[in-house]
């Protein structure tokens, strides 16, 4: 099990990200982890740069969740049980096509994970450097602006795909 550390000393290079300008955008964000020491681990690290985080710890209770608040942004592991991420992406892309979806996993390199196999916004692997990928991503997707939709409620880029093919 990957134990991540967030001592004082090992903390200092997200610190100045909290006072950039980047990171002036605070969210809402559900993260989605039965793990407690990850998704506790990942939560503080959020709060410190002022987001507003509400945890679940599995992918039923991640939905009814989000069918009952507004959220930003949505963080999740991949691995969990009943439901896992894959399928929990595919749900909330459901109710909400353009909620941007980071995915966390220990298996992004063995099972070839990325962006356009899992629906997620950001992919990210379990290792020393996730807490840096994971504030930069949560900032990133944070900043952009959500597509608009078409008159026939798919997205553009959707619809320009389903054309040239």
């Amino acid at each position: 099990m990957l134990q991540l550390c967030y001592c004082r000393r090992c903390f200092l290079f997200i610190m100045p990200l909290r006072n950039s300008p980047s990171s002036s955008l605070h969210g809402r964000i559900l993260l989605v982890d039965d793990n407690v020491s990850g998704s506790t681990a990942r939560k503080t690290v959020l709060e410190e740069l002022g987001h507003k985080i509400s945890v679940s710890s599995s992918g039923a209770d991640a939905l009814e969740q989000f069918s009952k608040q507004k959220y930003d942004l949505v963080v999740t592991d991949y691995k969990m049980p009943r439901m896992d991420g894959l399928e929990l992406i595919v749900r909330l892309r459901e109710e909400d096509p353009d909620i941007p979806i980071v995915l966390v996993s220990g298996f992004v390199d063995t099972l070839g994970m990325n962006e356009a196999s899992t629906g997620a916004d950001a992919v990210i692997q379990k290792s020393a450097n996730e807490v840096t990928h994971l504030v930069r991503a949560v900032s990133r997707l944070l900043r952009r602006k959500p597509a608009k939709k078409s008159v026939s409620g798919v997205r553009p880029a959707l619809k320009a795909k389903r054309k040239a093919v």
